[in-house]
């Protein structure tokens, strides 16, 4: 495995990007937003610098991986041994994006979706082999967060699990293989974080600032409402809609009107200046 295209140039698909190439691969990051592509490009360098400035990397380092990049939004320049895709959370559209990513690669090239929810046997089953279709699902920001989740589905071949391991090795990951479930491990178990907060708030039992400081002094990093606003409330809640309706809609995980109010208004958090808080 040498060369790894990350297509998305959002936040998460520049974060996986910079990873990529930090771990040496030579790395295309593909969009079909050329002002997103500039943006993950400037994302990317400014970050490198930040890390060449506080001696977490050295200028060779960061000479290095920058050498590593090339920015496209041309799609037939996205071969590759291993897709990751890192775009919007529409089933449709991922396997529109891999069945043309499957034309101008070979049946080997690893098609690997960072879906947060969506059924990845769902996507793989409309996938010409889909034995080379597998979950590697990364946490935001993702050049900082350690896990991923390997999920594999039923037609996901045991080779293909051993090269994604080995690349989340270089890559300086802990991997988790799971099997593919609403959910996977981390967005199943984190709903009741989010709507079990959510659920104070309507209740008008606490402050959403309280909420997230008890929250941060018991051990977590961030509490609930700072990372909403941070993972963006429209991928959030549009997780909890995908895990609410796969389990068969039980009452535990219904979505939060106050998150779907958000959403409506447009508040998603600190990519559009609010949401929770104010940026």
């Amino acid at each position: 495995m040498t060369t790894i295209c990350v297509c998305g140039a959002g936040t998460m698909g520049s974060g996986i990007a910079q990873v990529a190439s930090q771990a040496g691969y030579k790395t295309i990051q593909f969009d079909v937003n050329e002002t997103m592509l500039q943006k993950s490009k400037a994302s990317i360098y400014k970050t490198l610098q930040m890390l060449v400035d506080k001696n977490k990397i050295t200028a060779e380092q960061q000479t290095n991986a920058l050498n590593n990049l090339v920015f496209t939004s041309n799609i037939n320049v996205c071969i590759a041994d291993i897709v990751i895709e890192a775009i919007v959370e529409k089933k449709d559209i991922k396997v529109n994006l891999f069945n043309q990513l499957a034309a101008i690669n070979t049946p080997k090239t690893i098609l690997a979706t960072n879906t947060s929810s969506i059924s990845i046997n769902e996507i793989a089953t409309e996938i010409q082999h889909p034995e080379r279709v597998v979950g590697m699902h990364f946490f935001n920001p993702a050049t900082l967060m350690k896990l991923v989740e390997v999920i594999k589905t039923e037609h996901t071949s045991n080779t293909v699990i051993e090269t994604i391991l080995q690349v989340c090795k270089q890559m300086n990951k802990v991997a988790v293989v799971c099997k593919d479930s609403p959910g996977f491990i981390v967005n199943r178990v984190a709903r009741h974080y989010y709507l079990e907060a959510m659920k104070l708030i309507e209740l008008n039992l606490a402050t959403l600032e309280t909420v997230d400081e008890v929250m941060e002094n018991a051990g977590f990093k961030m509490g609930p409402f700072k990372l909403m606003d941070l993972i963006g409330m429209d991928i959030n809640f549009g997780v909890s809609n995908i895990v609410y309706e796969a389990m068969g809609k039980p009452a535990r995980l219904k979505p939060s009107i106050i998150q779907q109010q958000k959403v409506e208004a447009g508040e998603l958090g600190k990519k559009t200046g609010k949401g929770f808080y104010e940026y």
